[in-house]
């Protein structure tokens, strides 16, 4: 009897034993998959962040030349120059390599205007203006690559201490161009000057940027300061309007379509950045 009741237990244990191993051999596959999944997770790095920029615009552009001789049409009055572009905008960043990220953003330029206040002569047209202004507005889309060459932002704990870089971006900008409806303009299509009401000249081009930059947490609710000094390359050779019998307008400085003004808003540019990074 007794020898009966062993076999009973060997058996038992020997048809349990292939159970227990599937189970142990389940339970390391689960804590496998999870522990695959935690690592995914911690890899990837990115950041949102809001920035002012400001464009030192070149003295030296078609504008300012335009703004000079228009002065001269215009009675005790005079147009300024492009000087300081100031800018606000939003990127979105991801770290996809331990010293290389990449980024989409876009930004709004505020107004580069002047308005003269009250009546002036205009001796083009021999009319009286009131409160003649010249208003640009710009707006553009942009990618960038970014090289981190000192103290890089980590997986998990991001960034702690100073971090140096640099990058380059390409972009995509639209620019609109509002003058005094009676702005002696000139059409292209026939080669002589209107004094048609003026609309809103338009106009579009690529834009180019290289710029060293600097990160630093400030500890405030997990923010990175950033700071960028670059160079602005921004040529718009388009600028113009068309009218009900789809000619092109254009603005000119000397009357012929050799003088078709460029906005060449290109120049330094600085930029100060608050930066959130997070992990997923």
């Amino acid at each position: 009897m007794r020898l009966k009741q062993i076999l009973v237990v060997a058996i038992l244990v020997v048809l349990a034993a292939p159970l227990l191993q599937a189970q142990n051999t389940e339970q390391d596959m689960v804590n496998k998959f999870f522990e695959r999944t935690k690592t995914k997770h911690i890899y990837k790095t990115a950041w949102l962040s809001v920035h002012f920029s400001m464009n030192r615009i070149n003295r030296n552009n078609e504008y300012n030349t335009f703004a000079t001789l228009t002065s001269e049409q215009l009675n005790n009055a005079s147009l300024n120059w492009l000087n300081l572009a100031p800018a606000f905008g939003v990127d979105f960043g991801l770290l996809f390599k331990e010293k290389f990220a990449w980024s989409l953003g876009g930004e709004y330029w505020l107004k580069l205007s002047d308005e003269i206040s009250g009546d002036v002569d205009y001796l083009a047209t021999g009319s009286t203006l009131e409160n003649p202004s010249s208003e640009i507005q710009v707006y553009g889309l942009y990618t960038s690559l970014q090289y981190y060459f000192y103290n890089h932002p980590r997986k998990v704990e991001h960034l702690n201490s100073l971090a140096l870089r640099a990058g380059g971006s390409i972009g995509y900008y639209s620019v609109s161009w509002d003058l005094w409806p009676d702005y002696q303009n000139l059409n292209l299509s026939t080669g002589s000057p209107t004094t048609a009401e003026n609309t809103t000249f338009k106009g579009s081009a690529p834009g180019f940027k290289f710029s060293l930059g600097a990160d630093y947490p400030i500890n405030i609710f997990g923010l990175v300061l950033g700071a960028d000094l670059g160079y602005l390359y921004l040529n718009f050779k388009n600028v113009a309007w068309y009218n009900s019998s789809d000619e092109e307008i254009v603005v000119s400085f000397t009357g012929t379509p050799e003088g078709r003004v460029d906005l060449n808003l290109s120049g330094f540019i600085g930029k100060i950045e608050f930066k959130r990074f997070f992990s997923w």
